[in-house]
């Protein structure tokens, strides 16, 4: 079966199912008085409860794609649709969080008034507010380190505290941008390890943008290819893993080592494609 045929096998059945539809995306910008194309007619849909990776060489358009998601940029064409509503540019969508390529943590905050910044926006008394810090400390890993400071932290330990401020306002729907990119490996796989445990028991709907093929094949249901720039999508594949998953283990598989080998020469051309744009 191509992968083409096993996304459409594993495409939404209902309206309802669809939690975030994608439909003939563009967008192009002016630099000077070039145009350029960075996204071109991306269309695909993400099921209620499903983790998918967009995969793709830098400058492949998925951080834009996911910022139009996030109505942060205003697309060029095509329309955008997040439980059957329309995605108005520039106007925040109920239910999702977004995580950042950078920590983003303001370090004049504690770890602990950090990561309840949200609640204390939505007026959520204080002993709630406490109640639900100390739980999301716990779920991170971050115990004894409540008072400390972002400057005092490593960076495993900074995106750690950056995940939880998203995760304790409760998003439905969780975009993020390369969000372990700049980790070295091992806290990278430890974080992957923190996601895993905190996916599988919320169930949000995860859009997870990498150009990471270990990153992909770790976390997500399914992975979307994103050619080189003007970014359409090449591909869709199914990643067959059972859950729960354990971040290490699975990359020892033998159908992980299939998988990657698969994947990775599709993905190979595009970074060719990519160097020499």
């Amino acid at each position: 079966m191509s992968a083409l045929e096993t996304s459409e096998r594993l495409a939404p059945r209902s309206q309802a199912d669809r939690r975030v539809e994608v439909k003939g995306l563009s967008k192009s910008f002016q630099l000077a008085k070039t145009t350029i194309e960075a996204v071109r007619d991306v269309t695909f849909d993400v099921r209620r409860g499903e983790f998918v990776a967009l995969l793709g060489p830098s400058g492949s358009g998925k951080s834009t794609v996911l910022n139009m998601i996030a109505s942060l940029i205003r697309p060029t064409g095509g329309e955008i649709l997040i439980d059957g509503k329309r995605v108005v540019p520039g106007k925040a969508t109920p239910d999702v969080g977004y995580v950042f390529q950078r920590d983003t943590l303001f370090p004049w905050r504690t770890v602990a008034d950090n990561i309840g910044y949200g609640l204390e926006l939505s007026g959520v008394p204080a002993q709630e507010r406490k109640a639900r810090i100390a739980e999301c400390v716990a779920q991170a890993g971050l115990k004894g380190f409540e008072n400390a400071y972002p400057s005092a932290l490593s960076g495993g330990m900074r995106q750690r505290a950056a995940l939880m401020r998203t995760l304790i306002v409760e998003p439905q729907i969780l975009l993020m941008d390369e969000p372990f990119g700049a980790l070295d490996t091992h806290t990278k796989i430890d974080m992957h390890e923190v996601l895993l445990r905190i996916w599988e028991r919320e169930q949000q709907t995860v859009l997870f943008v990498t150009h990471d093929l270990g990153e992909a094949l770790t976390l997500a249901d399914r992975i979307i290819l994103f050619s080189a720039r003007p970014g359409r999508i090449k591909d869709v594949f199914q990643v067959d893993f059972a859950r729960p998953r354990d971040a290490v283990t699975v990359r020892e598989t033998p159908r992980y080592a299939e998988l990657f080998q698969h994947i990775w020469h599709s993905l190979g051309e595009e970074f060719v494609k990519g160097r020499s744009a």
